[in-house]
């Protein structure tokens, strides 16, 4: 174990070779995916070879005693004593404030105690984290329990080999522990996890060490929309100018690997979030056989699958493929992903946005492999195929799926979103939509809620009033240039997203009009909700036209300002829209089950990672009779795509289109 602490040069630390080592854990159900390099018995996931410099794959469990773990191979001196100073250094540096890149299992990760305000404001500072809630580590269960509120589900779920991120109600107040502000502003949840490597117990000290901060705030070591830093080197330059010192250890991390993240339902159940360390490379059981078929996902929360027979790996994390190390990382991922399992792919699946990187990534894949042209997958068949495909269904009956998310490119070039589709794997019918609204500027209104609300309303043909929060948000010469933008219909694609609605809803009750990061405005908006979602019964009204085709949010947007204008609370204006929402959803399905005789429905889409309305959606589907499915270990939102894209694309007939 090393501590470096720039600028008075680089004290090589390291460990010794008995004595509590850092690394001792087992690569079944610790750190897989990410040290892994290797197969000796293709597919089966098992017997591991481990990229470790001539470290034997470790057998112990990580609980389990460690006689000989960590000692240095044959041939190899044993390294000089000292990483408790390492240790002690790094613990001394976090409780002054300062912030430490600890080399983990699948990364480094940025650490600063999470109870000291000025360095969670300098943390957040530094990597351009806007509001964004950071996760933090506690120490033990114990101090877990003085931070948040935990069911035995989710208690189940903290101690779990897997050792997730697992989003919690705070406590308030809370049990003498009071982290910083900054940590989770105007959240009132947590994402919080237990210590998973023997660095991290370290870390935190064991009895008879110096004491430290038993709460730290550990998120993933990177810049703002790079990739998890894995490499040494690449720690020391990457990192510079946010990390005041590093931890490392020479284990080297043959795959990147991210944090997963989860929420535990009030029944009990898990919705994945974030789908990567802990869970990959696992395999998945199919409810059909595929050919040999890679499916690259999509360009945000992106995550590759591999496929073929009756099992499916999805690859870690990798995140928004804007970014060139993001692009590096995901041919990485592949790579490791197709030595580990000995899948050779014979198809390649992508979306069928001709601007993704992950699209044009599989084109050329595709031509390199020799294989054509890949099978481009709608984006909403996709996520739709992908919750049919983790509850086993063969596609033999098609399901009503309610796709629910931000942008995806629609068959007719237009931005779809709030789509429900009659859906197997074979192909989809579009059975209802959210009506459509422009999206002035493209990826700009994205950025800005207030002019989605703005475009929401003109689409509702209900005036900008001066005295609107997304009105008073807006510059004179804003308003002037979005008005004549509208009316020209000038750069403003049509989008029937849901999660546009959402964000435009959060600027007209006054939460969000400028987001700094993915889903700000639909997060605070749940934020809000939460806080009186026993308020009341009430729900604003969606329209439908006469055919049913489309779900009208006119008449919920004109009852919404009716009762702003009435002063009601701003929490109960966001519950009363997400029950709304629910409600119209219902009816839809209804209305399909009448058309169609199906009676199963899956909600899926990044809209569906708020559990406020997944919990809603589903208690009014299962009254009405419906058999409802929603996801588990595959995640909601993009994360879950290339599950979809393989199932669709493994099982095609026309091996060039869906």
């Amino acid at each position: 174990m090393v501590c470096r602490i720039p600028p008075e040069g680089v004290p090589i630390i390291r460990s010794p070779s008995r004595s509590r080592p850092p690394c001792t854990q087992c690569s079944h159900c610790g750190p897989g995916d990410a040290v892994a390099s290797g197969t000796r018995r293709p597919l089966s996931g098992i017997e591991r070879q481990c990229d470790r410099e001539g470290f034997p794959p470790p057998r112990v469990h990580a609980g389990d005693p460690a006689p000989g773990a960590g000692r240095p191979p044959p041939g190899r001196a044993p390294p000089p004593p000292g990483h408790a100073a390492a240790r002690a250094t790094a613990r001394a540096q976090l409780a002054a404030g300062r912030i430490i890149a600890v080399k983990g299992i699948g990364g480094y990760h940025l650490a600063c105690d999470a109870t000291d305000a000025r360095a969670v404001a300098t943390l957040r500072t530094r990597k351009e984290r806007g509001g964004k809630a950071f996760a933090v580590m506690c120490a033990d269960l114990g101090t877990a329990e003085r931070v948040a509120v935990l069911r035995a589900a989710e208690r189940a779920a903290l101690t779990s080999a897997r050792r997730p991120i697992v989003l919690l109600r705070r406590r308030t107040p809370a049990d003498g522990l009071r982290l910083a502000g900054q940590v989770c502003p105007g959240s009132p949840h947590i994402g919080l996890l237990l210590p998973y490597t023997p660095v991290h117990t370290l870390l935190f000290g064991l009895p008879g060490d110096p004491p430290g901060p038993r709460v730290l705030v550990m998120t993933s070591g990177n810049r703002s929309g790079e990739p998890i830093v894995t490499d040494d080197t690449e720690a020391l330059t990457r990192l510079a100018g946010l990390a005041d010192a590093w931890l490392t250890h020479d284990r080297p991390i043959a795959c990147p690997c991210d944090d997963s993240l989860l929420r535990v339902r009030p029944d009990g159940t898990a919705q994945v979030l974030r789908r990567s360390r802990g869970y990959v490379p696992r395999p998945l059981r199919l409810p059909l056989p595929v050919r040999p078929t890679l499916a690259t996902g999509g360009d945000l929360k992106n995550a590759l699958c591999l496929g073929e027979a009756d099992q499916a790996w999805f690859g870690p994390h990798i995140g928004d493929m804007a970014d060139l190390a993001a692009l590096e990382a995901a041919a990485r991922a592949e790579r490791h992903l197709t030595r580990l399992t000995g899948v050779t792919p014979r198809r390649v699946a992508a979306d069928r946005h001709p601007g993704y990187h992950s699209t044009r990534r599989a084109h050329d894949r595709a031509a390199r492999l020799g294989l054509g042209k890949p099978v481009l997958v709608q984006h909403h068949h996709a996520h739709i195929a992908a919750a049919m495909a983790e509850h086993g269904l063969d596609g033999g009956t098609p399901v009503i799926g309610v796709a629910f998310d931000g942008t995806g490119y629609g068959d007719d070039g237009t931005v779809w979103g709030g789509e429900i589709l009659l859906a197997d794997y074979t192909g989809y019918r579009r059975l209802a939509r959210l009506a459509p609204a422009p999206l002035p500027g493209g990826d700009a209104g994205v950025a800005n809620p207030c002019r989605l609300a703005l475009a929401r309303l003109w689409a509702a043909g209900l005036p900008w009033a001066p005295q609107l929060p997304s009105v008073q948000a807006c510059t004179e010469t804003e308003l002037a240039l979005l008005r004549r933008q509208l009316t020209r219909q000038l750069a403003c694609v049509p989008t029937s997203s849901m999660g546009r609605l959402f964000d435009a809803v959060s600027s007209l009750v006054g939460l969000c009009h400028r987001a700094g990061y993915e889903a700000q405005a639909a997060l605070e908006l749940e934020a809000a909700a939460w806080q009186a979602r026993d308020a009341d019964a009430a729900a604003y009204p969606f329209g439908f036209t006469a055919d049913g085709r489309e779900m009208d949010p006119a008449p919920a947007l004109r009852t919404l300002l009716a009762d702003r204008a009435r002063r009601t609370p701003v929490p109960v204006l966001a519950a009363r829209f997400h029950r709304g929402v629910a409600r119209a959803v219902a009816d839809a399905c209804r209305r399909a089950r009448t058309e169609t005789g199906r009676t199963t429905v899956a909600l899926t889409g990044g809209v569906f990672a708020n559990a406020l309305l997944e919990e809603e959606t589903a208690a009014l589907l299962a009254g009405a009779g419906f058999t409802v499915l929603r996801h588990g270990e595959v995640p909601p939102n993009d994360g879950g795509l290339a599950l979809g894209q393989l199932m669709v694309a493994g099982t095609a007939v026309n091996h060039e289109t869906e």
